[in-house]
């Protein structure tokens, strides 16, 4: 009985690993960098980049014809120090990078600019421009207050649910793929 115990166990624990242990160096190495807040006329603008150090294995798979998808979750609050904090926006959008390989291209969809595609010949321009938060539009000025504090909160996330015909339930280890930053805080004041 502890025989059959232990080897459904051993099973288990193979075909449902626990918190993507495989990739637990790699998730360390995805993370946010150079982001800027700055001002147009009318809206408060977000800029950033992730830095993803082992893109190797990604590229392999993007080559044998799975998407390459990041999410984009942007969050902004205004601060009250004795109330809950006030939302003011709550931002979800997504790149996702193809390759045709009968063209030798790479189809980038940016979710953000009304499902705006690119091409791009280049798979470092292409990685580059899927990687990055430029420009994007968190919250008109008339929303903000003066001298208020402000809390913007920004996470990305890669391949999650990218197979089609939600196969990624069917084949449980392709969550080894999902890559993610942590949330990442600024606090300004207007």
């Amino acid at each position: 009985m502890r025989s059959l115990f232990t080897i459904l166990l051993l099973l288990f624990s193979l075909l449902f690993p626990l918190g993507n242990c495989a990739f637990a160096e790699t998730e360390k190495n995805v993370q946010f960098k150079d982001i800027t807040l700055t001002t147009s006329t009318t809206h408060l603008l977000l800029f950033g980049i992730i830095k993803n150090k082992d893109q190797e294995k990604l590229v392999q798979a993007l080559h044998n014809g799975i998407p390459m998808e990041y999410t984009f979750f942007v969050k902004l609050f205004r601060v009250k120090k004795q109330w809950a904090d006030e939302s003011l926006a709550n931002i979800t959008y997504s790149h996702t990078l193809k390759y045709d390989a009968l063209k030798e291209q790479y189809q980038l969809t940016l979710k953000e600019q009304k499902n705006k595609i690119l091409t791009f010949n280049d798979l470092a321009k292409a990685l580059q421009v899927m990687n990055e938060i430029n420009g994007l539009k968190v919250v008109e000025f008339s929303r903000l207050i003066p001298g208020a504090t402000y809390e913007m909160h920004i996470k990305g996330e890669l391949f999650e649910k990218t197979l089609p015909m939600n196969l990624h339930y069917i084949i449980p280890f392709i969550s080894l793929w999902d890559m993610d930053t942590d949330w990442h805080t600024i606090e300004f004041t207007y």
